[in-house]
């Protein structure tokens, strides 16, 4: 037992528990009756009518107690579930209840015979437990409550902390306002708000502080707890409408997210920037050293998507930001579209839609070609190349490749020397070229004349590889025949007007850069990248990161986790070293990764250690970052 000279109250359900012990054992008792729905609802509307003191909690006591039609036995069941939904954060921080035993109490309109058996597992003995009690007749039914117990009247807290008489600091920590009438009538002396499972207005409204978990809770009160910092105070920024699904990943982790819709201009970013821990963005939002300089507080962006061009890279290293993108995800969705385009160009399916609409009926063949037997030509043999390669060839397709990098070939797969020795031989040229900058208007006017008269051109990659231009003037002269379009040297930044050259030949599909767009790749995309983002803020985890030292970590174990950035300068690590010896660290397992430009140090240490050495490390020259997980 530590002495801390506050005492703490807790209340009970939506507290302690994620549920309304009741609502639970209404689920039990009302199994198989068909009328279950109507009275479990009612029983949560009288259930938050007295929470927030609109009717007196005598009268909603009384009223869900009829509609229960409980037994006895059905309490061993209800403890049982009670177990399985013990709030999050107070789970994981079970220590604190431990060391801190002796100052804890509950305080509850619940009932002592399913709190006691629940709490006790958090070391508060049963007359610490302050609860109505049930009555049963001879045949073990619940019929009622004792009415002669305080907390069965209404505003009853406040008589049972005022006969509690306790000393020093009382706080308390609930879900709703009858929690918070104590603190209004004055005998208690702090009213936490705990919003971890429900938020309800008229408590947090009055409350001294709300509290989204019990980790924001021990924080603000220098306790003990199982994470170093509290995750609602960790700020994420995600922009260009993401998938819904990344917001709720993150925010089901614990952080604070707030989801725009559209991208921002650098001045507006620099504004938003400030405080925020977590970037996400899509293509649009440009990362610049102006807006990474401004970003007074951040650690890591995501791309949720597969190009990081728009991010500047070697800067973000520099200041110890990580950046993670989605190479895999929309890997499916581009091929597929690449396919169907492919299909119908051969076909001229888009012209004759197009004259179907404008009112007229053209039926010919002419201009119109299976793509069995014709030649592909890939441009880029990577993920999605090679997806692409395997699916084309299964449609009877022969596949040719071109990359600057040595790649095995998938299948019958055949690879080209050079480019124009791809070029010379397709049917049709589709690109698939990373976003390097280098790769500027790599397919122009001399590799537009290097293909065959008539061939289709299919770019899916990157706006600025093609010359617009050149295209316009090949699709006028005939020397291409077809092409499809996904990405364009300039796109705006939402959705509205837009002009390209390209538009108005009859054989040419545009798209508004779509090819990663669908249901499926945005939903994957949203759990793959908001993972590497938790995997990084909660464990240090770098695997995947685009611009960083790549470590994967094994799990704490009961350690304290001292995570170091630093610039990649000879005796950095021996200064680190020196100063864990000088505080007599007991070091459980220490990992390095670097690179030309940082290191990356993660020492795993024992719980116990004296605080200083933060500060000396902090200290260590040539340091970009710092932090403590535990």
């Amino acid at each position: 037992m530590i002495a801390t000279g506050r005492k703490y109250v807790f209340d009970f359900d939506s507290t302690l528990t994620r549920v309304e012990a009741l609502d639970v054992l209404a689920e039990l008792t009302l199994q198989g009756k068909s009328n279950k729905d109507e009275i479990i609802a009612e029983i949560q509307k009288i259930t938050n009518l007295g929470i927030d003191g609109d009717i007196s909690f005598t009268e909603s006591l009384e009223s869900r107690i009829k509609l229960l039609n409980a037994h006895k036995n059905d309490l061993e069941h209800l403890v049982s579930a009670l177990r399985q939904k013990i709030s999050k954060s107070i789970a994981s921080n079970k220590d604190f209840f431990e060391k801190y035993a002796d100052d804890i109490y509950v305080i509850s309109c619940g009932f002592k015979e399913f709190i006691d058996p629940i709490v006790k597992e958090y070391n508060i003995p049963s007359d610490r437990v302050y609860a109505n009690t049930f009555k049963f007749d001879d045949a073990g039914n619940i019929v009622g409550f004792d009415e002669a117990n305080v907390l069965s009247q209404h505003n009853g807290k406040i008589q049972c902390l005022k006969d509690m008489k306790l000393e020093g600091e009382v706080q308390v920590i609930g879900d709703g306002y009858s929690d918070y009438v104590m603190r209004e009538a004055g005998i208690a002396d702090k009213f936490f708000a705990y919003t971890e499972n429900i938020h309800r207005d008229k408590a947090a409204d009055n409350a001294d502080h709300i509290t989204p978990n019990l980790d924001e809770f021990l924080y603000l009160n220098d306790l003990p707890r199982n994470i170093s910092y509290p995750k609602n105070r960790i700020k994420v920024l995600l922009l260009e409408n993401v998938h819904t699904a990344a917001f709720e990943n993150l925010s089901e982790d614990g952080f604070s997210v707030e989801l725009v819709k559209h991208s921002l201009a650098e001045e507006e970013l620099i504004e938003k920037i400030k405080g925020v821990h977590v970037l996400g963005i899509r293509s649009k939002t440009q990362v610049s050293q102006i807006v990474l300089d401004a970003a007074d507080k951040l650690l890591v962006v995501g791309a949720f998507c597969i190009g990081t061009t728009q991010i500047e890279l070697e800067y973000a290293k520099k200041k110890g930001v990580v950046v993670f993108n989605a190479p895999y995800s929309n890997t499916r969705s581009v091929v597929e579209l690449a396919i169907g385009e492919i299909i119908m160009l051969m076909r001229s399916v888009f012209a004759r839609s197009s004259e179907l609409h404008k009112g007229q009926w053209q039926k010919t063949a002419v201009g119109s070609r299976e793509v069995r037997g014709k030649n592909l030509g890939i441009v880029g043999y990577g993920n999605i190349g090679k997806q692409l390669s395997v699916l084309a060839e299964a449609i009877g397709m022969h596949v040719y490749y071109y990359d600057v990098e040595d790649s095995l070939a998938l299948g019958n797969a055949k690879k080209c020397d050079t480019l124009e020795d791809l070029l010379i031989i397709s049917d049709v040229v589709t690109l698939h070229i990373d976003d390097n900058q280098a790769n500027k208007n790599f397919i122009g006017e001399r590799e537009i004349n290097q293909m065959k008269k008539g061939a289709m051109l299919v770019n899916l990659s990157r706006g600025f590889v093609v010359d617009i231009n050149a295209l316009a003037a090949a699709l006028e002269s005939g020397q291409i025949a077809g092409a499809a379009v996904d990405v364009y040297p300039e796109e705006p930044r939402s959705n509205g007007d837009f002009i390209t050259k390209l538009q108005g030949f009859p054989n040419v599909i545009l798209t508004p850069h779509v090819g990663g767009s669908t249901e499926e790749a945005q939903r994957d995309i949203a759990d793959f990248v908001p993972n590497k983002i938790m995997g990084y803020i909660n464990s240090g985890n770098t695997v995947d990161a685009v611009n960083f030292p790549n470590i994967r970590l094994p799990k704490q174990n009961k350690s304290h986790r001292f995570l170091h950035i630093h610039k990649n300068v000879p005796g950095i690590m021996a200064k680190i070293n020196k100063v864990l010896a000088e505080y007599e660290l007991n070091i459980s397992s220490q990992y390095l990764s670097t690179d030309n430009e940082v290191g990356y140090v993660i020492t795993d240490l024992d719980k116990e250690y004296n605080k200083d050495v933060i500060k000396a490390l902090r200290k260590v020259d040539k340091t970009i970052k710092f932090r403590v997980l535990y």
